[in-house]
């Protein structure tokens, strides 16, 4: 008969989520909301915050489509989760953009009581010629023009593993979010990355380096790996071979993917937290389930 030796208790190394809650800690979380084009889906979004709402996010945030193609739809879907009583950040890119046009929208928030905005430059479009008269080339140039507004928080983007266009170049990563944050830059969000180790690198890098700002990880639940990879490639995040090991022969089982994708989130989560990153920002896909599966897993706990 085949003997296991088991490990003393003394010397088990304790799992990330055992060791948060041993602790007593618990991560805390904000969450990323895209503003609805259709009946359907405001119905779906309102769905998503009626079940996200009570676990009390420290802000939540509201894209900007792409050349400000969703700018109407992202005010009111701001101004309307700001009326909940949630923080809110408004997503804001500078691609197309004037700086009138920019002062404008940062007046329109700020009459809201919309304290806080996430500066980007946004993707250009494959006809981008050159800014517009009197527009903004960098994030950095928003950050500043926004925080010349008046606007308190103004978040910023990283991007851990580096950015396409920089050809994955950590440093210069890093040097543009030292620009952003002499710029005025309060805070930073990561693009989704589900390499820790990348997380960690590009954190302790940047603190060497000089930024002080507080870095936010940015967390993507795996539910489905084809879309996953589809985003991947598009902000040039890395996929993990293992990834499609894990869930191979469940394209049909959405509970069980689900169920995998809570999981490998709160791990990372939790991992995380061991390592002094006990903040994180959700990209919710305005779907409520896995996210709300994981933040409960965390500790995090609906408070009416």
């Amino acid at each position: 008969m085949q003997t296991t030796t088991r490990i003393p208790l003394t010397e088990r190394r304790l799992a990330p989520v055992e060791r948060l809650h041993r602790a007593g800690a618990a991560v805390t979380a904000s969450f990323e909301f895209f503003p609805p084009r259709t009946p359907e889906l405001a119905r779906g979004l309102e769905e998503t915050v009626d079940r996200l709402r009570p676990l009390h996010p420290t802000f939540v945030s509201v894209t900007y489509g792409a050349g400000g193609t969703t700018r109407d739809e992202t005010l009111d879907t701001v101004i309307a989760l700001s009326r909940l009583g949630l923080r809110v950040a408004a997503h804001l890119t500078c691609v197309g953009h004037t700086r009138g046009e920019v002062r404008d929208i940062a007046a329109r928030y700020l009459d809201h009581g919309v304290d806080r905005i996430l500066a980007l430059r946004g993707d250009l479009p494959a006809d981008y010629g050159s800014p517009p008269t009197d527009g903004l080339d960098h994030a950095a140039d928003l950050v500043h023009e926004l925080r010349d507004c008046g606007v308190p928080h103004v978040a910023v983007a990283a991007f851990p593993e580096g950015h396409p266009e920089s050809g994955f170049d950590i440093e210069r990563e890093i040097e543009n979010l030292l620009r952003k944050e002499a710029a005025g830059a309060t805070q930073a969000i990561t693009q989704f990355c589900l390499d820790n180790e990348a997380i960690l690198r590009f954190h302790d890098r940047a603190r060497r380096a000089g930024v002080t700002l507080e870095i936010v990880p940015g967390i993507l639940p795996v539910a489905n790996v084809a879309q996953t990879r589809a985003f991947a490639i598009k902000v040039g995040a890395s996929i993990p071979d293992w990834l499609d090991r894990l869930y191979d022969g469940l394209d049909d089982e959405q509970p069980t993917r689900d169920l995998v994708a809570a999981a490998l989130a709160a791990e990372q989560c939790a991992d995380l937290a061991a390592h002094g990153l006990g903040h994180v920002h959700f990209y919710t896909l305005n779907r409520a389930p896995l996210t709300y599966a994981v933040c409960r897993v965390l500790g995090m706990r609906v408070r009416l």
